[in-house]
């Protein structure tokens, strides 16, 4: 159960960046926001903010009550309950100078406000039923997003798809207990009013549904936090040459002596919109080194975490026999074949073809590269785009949030006892305790359900000022 935000205090807060900039917002919420902004605030024409009709900006004055004009500045209006918090708010744009900032949130604290605490204000606009949990979570990823990809994903749960998809979810979920919760108040009678045939139908499609959103937090979790590929191949295959050209700088270590790379090295780099997570990897080789097969381990368990693997293969050398190994795993993997500023082109088209035939790869899926002078750069920017596009959840809602992914893992294993108690007929309270538990589990992510300290936690996230 939610309670209402409207605690009778009002709150301020500079909105944008901190720091010096060409214009600041500082936001104002609460029961007397208004007349706080007044103290402060003097219109041209002397007019009253608090007498000011909504969605309305006034030009004017910052004062101190001795009279001392701090800056011009512009004051929108917004009323209750149609503002961002639900409340009366008050946004006041001034010149970004830093003492300019801290002067008006003197002048509005002596007149009555306080400092607004960090996911305060869509804190309030939660309560105050402006928007769910899940929407006030998407508001902090929209502002977080670093990439095209997870914008999208964002505003998409900000703006409520993600919120519409679960509330018709847990709506069926009530209407299958209602049935359920129907026979118990008739229980003593033995009166069966939900056909289980239709229960069980209704069941698998709910599980169905479920499940699916979990299964796509994999491509929501890589977009969001970048889609992990790792850089893999023989020592001195060039791993560490390739991983610099990608990030434009001398992250790794380059060296001619084999075995130089034995630890991971990771970085991030945006490539058409999506945000990838490079991994370079120790040389995979036979070796009595013990540090070196600590490094080969990790490498091996780095391509287990991947979604795409880069396979490094020196142009001038046999494929690899720990090459096989990587093909048989669940990955897709992209085949470079180094050094080729060494070769000339009807060596390189001979190369390609030799290794798509010992391979089986499809066209495009044998890259020839030189990663010293940028040759087939292009051709691995279009192959890892056309990896990272997953069709199966492009018109779909994707889940992205861990505490979404983690709420709809324990609804699904809900789901699950209800379906495997429809199969031997358990009695219809057990069946309602675990339909109950599902539709808790849903209730949570949109906070019709939501434990004040979870409240706490999410909130806290954000920047002080929204």
């Amino acid at each position: 159960m939610t309670t209402s935000a409207n605690t009778g205090d009002t709150i301020c807060a500079v909105s944008t960046p901190p720091g010096r900039g060409g214009i600041a917002v500082i936001r104002i919420s609460g029961n007397n926001s208004l007349q706080a902004a007044d103290a402060v605030f003097k219109a041209a024409r002397q007019k009253k903010i608090a007498d000011t009709a909504p969605y309305t900006m006034l030009y004017g004055n910052i004062v101190t009550p001795a009279g001392e004009i701090i800056d011009t500045a512009v004051a929108a209006v917004y009323r209750t309950p149609h503002s961002f918090t639900g409340e009366d708010v008050v946004e006041i744009s001034c010149h970004g100078s830093e003492y300019i900032q801290q002067k008006v949130l003197e002048l509005l604290i002596a007149a009555g406000c306080r400092m607004a605490t960090p996911g305060e204000y869509t804190r309030r606009a939660y309560l105050n039923k402006k928007i769910d949990l899940a929407q006030a979570e998407g508001i902090a990823d929209v502002i977080a997003a670093r990439t095209a990809a997870s914008h999208r994903l964002a505003v998409t749960q900000m703006r409520g798809g993600f919120s519409r998809a679960l509330n018709e979810l847990r709506d069926k979920m009530i209407d299958f207990a209602s049935l359920i919760e129907l026979e118990l108040d008739f229980s003593e009678e033995e009166v069966e009013f939900a056909d289980r045939t239709r229960l069980f139908n209704l069941a698998n499609e709910l599980q169905a549904r479920i499940t699916r959103l979990v299964e796509s937090f994999a491509t929501g979790n890589a977009i969001k936090n970048g889609i992990p590929v790792t850089i893999a191949g023989e020592t001195n295959a060039g791993k560490s040459t390739l991983l610099n050209r990608i990030l434009g700088e001398e992250k790794a270590i380059v060296s001619d002596i084999h075995g130089t790379t034995r630890d991971t090295i990771e970085d991030t780099v945006t490539i058409g919109g999506v945000l990838y997570r490079f991994i370079d990897t120790a040389g995979i080789r036979e070796t009595s080194d013990s540090i070196e097969r600590m490094g080969i381990e990790r490498t091996y368990r780095k391509i287990e975490q991947s979604a795409i693997v880069l396979w490094l293969s020196d142009i001038n050398e046999d494929l690899s026999p720990q090459y096989a190994a990587i093909q048989k795993a669940d990955k897709d993997v992209i085949l470079l074949l180094t050094k080729c500023d060494l070769k000339t082109p009807a060596e390189i088209a001979g190369s390609i073809e030799k290794t798509e035939r010992q391979t089986g790869m499809g066209k495009g899926k044998v890259i020839p590269v030189s990663a010293r002078t940028g040759y087939g750069m292009d051709e691995l920017f279009a192959a890892l785009k056309s990896a990272a596009r997953r069709p199966e959840y492009e018109n779909d809602i994707v889940v992205s949030n861990i505490r979404h992914y983690e709420a709809l893992v324990h609804a699904r294993s809900a789901m699950q006892r209800v379906i495997e108690g429809l199969q031997t007929a358990i009695p219809s309270d057990l069946l309602a305790q675990d339909i109950r538990e599902a539709t808790h589990y849903i209730g949570e992510i949109t906070g019709e359900i939501t434990p004040s300290d979870l409240l706490q936690t999410i909130f806290s996230r954000f920047c002080i000022g929204k």
